[in-house]
């Protein structure tokens, strides 16, 4: 693996769909541009906020096609391709690395709870075998309030000591910055993402890699400026824009925060079964996203 390693602001960038559920290609290449262009140094393809669960494993297949047949530079992205099935996380690891990804991210097979250790380290030692030619850096995909397993301390200690050199790193949502912390200090190589950019100042300074957020697809600049010049007012009006989601529906919310700020109200719909977001909800947010910007401009 030559790959250099995904460092800074990473958005989980969203996964803009047509009427018809599938995924919309053309506005998903153009956002893509927009947020390298604006402050991010990579992307996260269809993660969570990209509803990757949501689509099919040809549908995901596709939307990896047309970020590269666009020359993005895709050494800048990870993907994600965990599912619940070896067989199409394999397929999916495979061509992301064919396909000159960054990285794949990888959730843990979410559909049975209680796995233990030894079932998640044959799942990770079955999809690694199937995927070194070419091989592709894999960074682990923490969500048990969504997945319900774990990747815990002790099992990516693990994982590291047994495939050093292929899982490179880890995303956080859980939302504990002690978890992400401990995972940290496992290896000072080990890259860690955690999924807000509260963590930016901190993460400049060398304790994690630096973030994987779903709100910097709203704030590429204010993030990119909190983590190369240590911007603290920056980081603040982030923040800010990030807990307007507090409480609310985040993916569909992220989505219609995007169709107000690209004025594009396709943007605003999410793939079943995620909800449109509430128009009470959608008012109040882009109050307060106006109102940020607004400051930020006087």
């Amino acid at each position: 693996m030559t790959q250099k390693p995904i460092r800074g602001v990473v958005a989980a960038i969203a996964t803009p769909v047509d009427a018809a559920g599938t995924p919309d290609t053309g506005r998903a290449v153009k956002l893509a541009r927009f947020l390298l262009d604006n402050g991010c140094d990579g992307l996260n393809v269809l993660g969570t906020t990209g509803e990757a669960t949501s689509f099919s494993r040809e549908e995901r297949m596709a939307v990896m096609t047309a970020y590269r047949d666009a020359s993005l530079p895709m050494e800048r992205l990870m993907v994600g391709t965990g599912t619940a099935a070896i067989s199409d996380t394999i397929a999916l690891t495979r061509h992301a690395a064919q396909l000159g990804f960054g990285g794949a991210l990888v959730l843990p097979p979410f559909y049975y709870k209680g796995v233990p250790d030894d079932g998640l380290v044959g799942y990770v030692d079955e999809l690694i075998a199937a995927t070194t030619q070419p091989a592709i850096p894999l960074y682990l995909y923490h969500f048990p309030a969504q997945s319900g397993l774990p990747w815990h301390p002790a099992l990516v200690r693990r994982l590291l000591d047994k495939h050093a050199g292929r899982i490179v790193g880890l995303k956080d949502s859980s939302g504990d910055m002690a978890y992400a912390r401990a995972i940290a200090a496992l290896s000072p190589d080990f890259a860690v993402f955690p999924s807000t950019e509260a963590c930016l100042i901190e993460a400049r300074g060398g304790a994690f890699a630096g973030c994987i957020s779903a709100t910097a697809n709203l704030n590429p600049d204010l993030c990119a400026r909190a983590w190369r010049d240590g911007d603290q007012t920056a980081l603040a009006d982030a923040v800010t824009i990030r807990k307007l989601f507090d409480g609310k529906l985040l993916v569909s919310g992220v989505k219609a925060l995007l169709a107000h700020i690209h004025a594009d109200p396709a943007l605003a719909r999410t793939k079943t079964p995620l909800p449109a977001f509430p128009a009470a909800d959608r008012a109040a947010v882009v109050a307060g996203y106006d109102a940020v910007r607004a400051k930020k401009v006087a």
